[in-house]
């Protein structure tokens, strides 16, 4: 693609045939300040031959086809392996989303304004609960996977570093946020500062619908997956706070023989069965272990 670019973008798509090339089309296609690498993980649908049509007809998009899927190892594989330039700007989007028009030079330049921070977060659009999402992303300094940019040169150093995020992390974006505002460092250096957000960048993600089954089917699995995140960040914050990221596991799995008997399922109504459906989930990935 010749010289380095200013903006790369690393989209994740796991069976996303129905959605993929309404993400693809919705970025700066052709642009030869920006290179585009797809990451189709774990996919058994046409995914991957729907991304490459269109990479084959854009001149600055990748794809690449990976067996194996789960989001966490997949975000590493591409974004600390794969990928051999780094734009000033990396912007990570899920294959599910559609980027509002001008988003990604709005990121570029939310960069290029706020010098201190590593990250700078995008908006959701729509859903029923898109305002509360964005105040709470406004006020709380946190971001959505489905759209955020990383400054090249923290990306560079997280590369260096040798972290990685735990392959089977559920919420990966809640890890990289905590990376962002530690700079790579123990929870004592958290800055609230080192991730901002632009208000000019927004994404529009497939709601769920009442009227259909496998929208519903989507919904329960998140849920149970929300819960699996919530008792992993409980394991991973002792780590950042003692010793810092360098001493992140290979795989959160790998905790739970520890962990398991002093998690509980939290007694709210909208948590506890979800809680135990993750509980036992993790049980059995002890067992396969």
């Amino acid at each position: 693609m010749g010289k380095r670019p200013l903006i790369t973008i690393a989209v994740l798509a796991h069976q996303e045939e129905r959605r993929i090339a309404l993400c693809l089309n919705s970025l700066p296609l052709g642009r030869a300040d920006v290179a585009i690498h797809v990451a189709v993980n774990g996919s058994r649908d046409r995914t991957a031959s729907i991304a490459r049509a269109i990479a084959a007809d854009a001149g600055n998009v990748i794809v690449y086809d990976w067996e194996e899927g789960g989001k966490s190892r997949s975000w590493n594989r591409l974004m600390l392996d794969a990928m051999e330039e780094i734009g000033t700007t990396h912007i990570m989007i899920d294959g599910d989303g559609v980027i509002a028009p001008g988003s990604i030079d709005a990121l570029s330049h939310a960069m290029m304004q706020h010098p201190h921070a590593n990250i700078i977060a995008g908006l959701p659009l729509n859903g029923r609960l898109s305002n509360h999402y964005q105040h709470k992303i406004l006020t709380e300094h946190g971001l959505f996977g489905d759209l955020y940019a990383i400054r090249g040169t923290f990306l560079e150093r997280l590369r260096a570093s040798g972290i990685r995020l735990p392959d089977d992390l559920v919420g990966d974006d809640g890890l990289v946020g905590a990376l962002a505002k530690t700079d790579l460092g123990p929870l004592s250096d958290w800055d609230q500062t080192r991730l901002m957000t632009c208000p000019g960048a927004g994404f529009y993600c497939e709601t769920t619908s009442i009227w259909s089954f496998r929208s519903l089917i989507n919904q329960y699995q998140r849920m149970i997956n929300y819960s699996v995140r919530h008792f992993q960040n409980k394991m991973i914050t002792p780590i950042l706070r003692e010793k810092g990221p360098s001493a992140l596991p290979h795989d959160m799995a790998s905790l739970y023989p520890e962990w398991l008997g002093r998690l509980k399922p939290r007694p709210e109504a909208e948590w506890h069965w979800f809680d135990r459906q993750a509980l036992a989930r993790m049980r059995r990935a002890t067992e396969a272990g």
